[in-house]
């Protein structure tokens, strides 16, 4: 018999956080900016870049830990405490608005701002994608790719926001925003029982660690995460600096790169029935090795062309995490449990090295624009990792059939 292992409500609930969480992770790019601005916070672009580093620190932190951390406190209790986080992250974001002319005070703020961020999410995410892959055993792919889809709508949103936000004279209505969701999120959330353990045990089995395997996942977290932040973290400052585009025409880049996410997401999980998710994961590296050669070819001033390349490298990204995650989960069975914060946690490695090292090489002499185009060299690498991961969980599929069948 085939009974539900979750209400509506509950998986319900699980997709409104990966919305909310979309939108709480591109709070501080969004702003970029807002912190690079003189009339803001006034940080130079190292200065933003290392920015990031506490949230990357703590997000890998989390994502390994909190497999384990389950297991001691209930899966549930995670991701309550991934929101609480997230909503001391924006309280410490708003305390940072009224000094923000003042480094010696608002620079600290932010980073311990990040750092619970870096936190939130790791705790949060990883969870996430177990509900949504314990919760729909027979369509995993899918189910995450929806999640995934959801997130990447939240990241779409926030840049909007903040265009709307600056139009009306406070940006920072984007972190009250963020910060009342958080809070109906959670008192949300504190009724319903959002039970995975019971579930994960009887389809998945438990395993001692990782298995051998699993660095080519890892592998491909880490070159993927530094893909994704370029276009995330990066493109406005480019917009703005390369292509001469306006605070509005630079978010509009943003919102144009994570709206192709988004879409691609929910188109690859709708196509999923005659694009095979192997095919989808080869192809999509070689997207994102065009948009980086475009982005470091544009000519000044072409702002529209500049959003459409960022709209393309949207596509390239869309799928490529959340297969990851269902690819692993479904391949290493025997530790399921760990396999998304694994691919969490090495994504952020990947985040932290594109977030904070793109300043020390723009001293070093490198134009971003530059930088850009020797990141497609990176997602070439990606294009060939790809086919190591696919064929592997081809390999391994089979043969588990062989011997179980």
């Amino acid at each position: 018999m085939n009974t539900p292992v979750a209400s509506r409500t509950e998986n319900a609930v699980v997709n409104a956080a990966g919305l909310v969480q979309g939108v709480v992770l591109v709070t501080f790019p969004a702003a970029s900016t807002i912190f690079t601005s003189q009339s803001g916070y006034g940080l130079s672009s190292t200065q933003y870049g290392d920015m990031f580093l506490p949230q990357v620190v703590t997000a890998i932190a989390a994502s390994l830990l909190g497999a384990e951390l389950a297991r001691r406190i209930t899966t549930k209790r995670v991701y309550l405490l991934g929101l609480s986080a997230n909503l001391v992250s924006m309280a410490l974001l708003l305390a940072s608005v009224p000094v923000k002319t003042d480094q010696s005070v608002a620079y600290p703020l932010l980073l311990l701002a990040t750092a619970f961020l870096g936190a939130g999410f790791g705790l949060t995410v990883p969870v996430l994608n177990r509900y949504a892959s314990v919760f729909h055993l027979g369509q995993v792919d899918r189910s995450v790719l929806v999640l995934n889809a959801l997130l990447g709508l939240g990241t779409v949103a926030a840049p909007v926001f903040v265009a709307v936000f600056v139009g009306l004279g406070f940006w920072w209505g984007l972190p009250i925003l963020s910060a009342a969701l958080l809070a109906a999120l959670l008192l949300f959330s504190l009724r319903l029982p959002l039970r995975a353990e019971a579930h994960a045990r009887r389809a998945r089995g438990r395993g001692p660690g990782l298995p051998a395997r699993f660095w080519f996942y890892a592998a491909f977290a880490v070159l993927y995460g530094i893909c994704e932040t370029m276009n995330g973290n990066w493109s406005q400052l480019v917009m703005t600096t390369r292509l001469g585009a306006s605070a509005t025409q630079a978010s509009l880049a943003l919102t144009a790169f994570w709206g192709m996410v988004t879409a691609g997401r929910v188109g690859f999980a709708a196509a999923g029935r005659w694009l095979p998710a192997r095919v989808t994961y080869r192809l999509l590296p070689l997207v994102l090795v065009v948009s980086f050669t475009l982005v470091d070819s544009l000519p000044p001033n072409a702002t529209a062309a500049g959003i459409a390349v960022f709209g393309l490298a949207g596509l390239g990204c869309s799928a490529l995490l959340p297969l990851t995650i269902s690819f692993g989960e479904k391949d290493l069975t025997g530790a399921s449990a760990a396999v998304a914060g694994g691919v969490i946690a090495f994504y952020q490695l990947g985040y932290g090295i594109a977030a904070f090292g793109v300043g020390p090489l723009q001293q070093a002499g490198l134009s971003l624009s530059a930088i850009f185009g020797v990141t497609a060299i990176v997602a070439a690498v990606l294009e060939l990792l790809s086919f190591a991961v696919a064929r592997r969980r081809v390999r391994f599929v089979t043969a588990s059939i062989t011997q179980n069948g």
